[in-house]
């Protein structure tokens, strides 16, 4: 058996902690046994590693979650990168073929697709061990696992059972409805006994690799991966699920939550305070989360959420937080951002009158790593070094620097810096301020030549 483990989501629903370089999944707001804070994907890699799963799997994600997904669970974790972001159903499709043509997974082997980031105890991944004897013992293409809804909910898929329950490990699935709206989502849960689809699929890789056949798209992966482009940016629930009459769902039993909202999320935390600030002892049931260095005071506020981070301030309603995605219309650059050789924040931006920007960042820089070698052509950038040492490198040249060290970068000269200890340093840029403006160049770190 393989699982695919799906790494998406454009950060808006947990704004605004979260962004398009920092989805839910890496948010360090849960507490592990060790009292140390973790994000989700964390949390799920270690269950899986628990429960011998982890060496039969793969992470499908995008480009822009690559470094954080090896920064929070190390460099050896299998990842597939998706050219582009186009849903769940192209991300799959890629990962059957990568798995049948890269990896020469057998047309007969199970595989079972499942979100990065599900709430749930060690006995849910347990479960998943199930779904291949389910295949193989009914004559379905597609295994599904569902849980009993706790209330009705137009974000979640709707599996309803065939004739209600029956008496066996597995059952029929009659209807499967993605997203419906709460009406008719209570309609399915009282009438039908419709489960809560938890976002895994399981079937047969020669299901898929059949589907892209029929579709006339390539089942060879370098191939798929030139025309991912042509693949429907669309989910596997409607373009798959949907169509599907041959399908089978085991229940789950278990606790299952999916943390994708702060009304959610919070219910899980175990503290209602992190970072600097004060909750008042009649703000009940409302939590404070605060990433700068300001403090933020919360007074007579309860069942609320506060979160504060460099990319904005969210002050809500616990019940009102499902809707914020809706609400998000906000358009700028990430303002934090995690990456294998460590972090930045953006402390302030300005566009001055003549054209020209200037922006600030606050830059943590881990022992021994490096970000570089490269050059910027329409900005200059100007390095105050504040904690650690290491070098600079200028158009080949090393300079040992430290604290209060400053160093200035002119357009078009390539530069590095390597941190011999953790390091931080400020950086301004002014000028011209594009993503784009960067060139990267190859540089022995290790050799005195350039």
């Amino acid at each position: 058996m393989k699982l695919v483990l799906l790494s998406g989501g454009s950060g808006k629903r947990l704004w605004p902690l979260s962004n398009d370089a920092r989805s839910k999944q890496f948010l360090k707001i849960l507490e592990n046994k060790s009292r140390q804070m973790e994000s989700m994907v964390q949390r799920v890699w270690q269950q899986l590693e628990v429960c011998g799963l982890a060496d039969s799997s793969i992470i499908a994600t995008n480009p822009t979650q690559v470094d954080m997904l090896h920064h929070q669970i190390g460099m050896n974790v299998p990842i597939l990168i998706e050219p582009e972001r186009r849903d769940t159903f192209p991300a799959i499709a890629l990962a059957a073929s990568y798995l049948y043509s890269i990896q020469g997974v057998s047309l007969d082997e199970v595989v079972v697709i499942l979100p990065v980031d599900p709430y749930v105890d060690d006995h849910f991944f347990n479960r998943l061990k199930d779904l291949q004897a389910v295949l193989q013992a009914s004559s379905a293409r597609l295994a599904l696992m569902g849980v009993r809804p706790t209330y009705p909910s137009s974000k979640y898929g709707y599996i309803v059972p065939e004739d209600g329950f029956a008496q066996s490990s597995y059952y029929q699935v009659k209807q499967f409805k993605e997203k419906p709206t709460e009406e008719q989502a209570i309609v399915l849960i009282e009438d039908n006994n419709a489960l809560w689809n938890c976002g895994v699929f399981a079937f047969k890789l020669e299901y898929i690799v059949h589907a892209l056949l029929e579709k006339g798209l390539p089942v060879q992966y370098e191939q798929l991966l030139k025309q991912y482009h042509r693949l429907p940016k669309i989910s596997f629930d409607y373009e798959i699920v949907e169509q599907e009459s041959q399908i089978v769902v085991l229940p789950y039993e278990g606790d299952w939550k999916d943390l994708g909202t702060w009304n959610t999320l919070t219910e899980e935390m175990d503290t209602s305070l992190i970072g600097n600030g004060i909750l008042s002892d009649d703000s009940f049931n409302t939590h404070l989360i605060n990433e700068l260095d300001i403090p933020v005071v919360v007074l007579g506020l309860s069942n609320a959420v506060v979160a504060v981070s460099p990319d904005g301030v969210l002050v809500s309603d616990k019940g009102a937080s499902p809707r914020l995605k809706d609400l998000i219309r906000f358009d700028h650059r990430p303002m934090y951002e995690e990456s294998l050789w460590g972090s930045y924040r953006v402390l302030d931006y300005t566009k001055l009158g003549d054209g020209n920007e200037v922006l600030t960042k606050r830059i943590s820089l881990s022992a021994g790593e490096t970000f570089g070698y490269q050059a910027h052509f329409y900005r200059t950038e100007i390095w105050t070094i504040i904690s650690g040492s290491g070098e600079v490198i200028i158009d080949g040249e090393r300079i040992q620097v430290s604290v209060n060290d400053v160093v200035k970068i002119y357009p078009k000269i390539k530069h590095g810096i390597l941190a011999h200890e953790n390091m931080e340093l400020i950086e301004v840029q002014t000028g011209k301020i594009v993503e784009e403006d960067i060139v990267h160049f190859p540089f022995d770190w290790y050799s005195h030549v350039n």
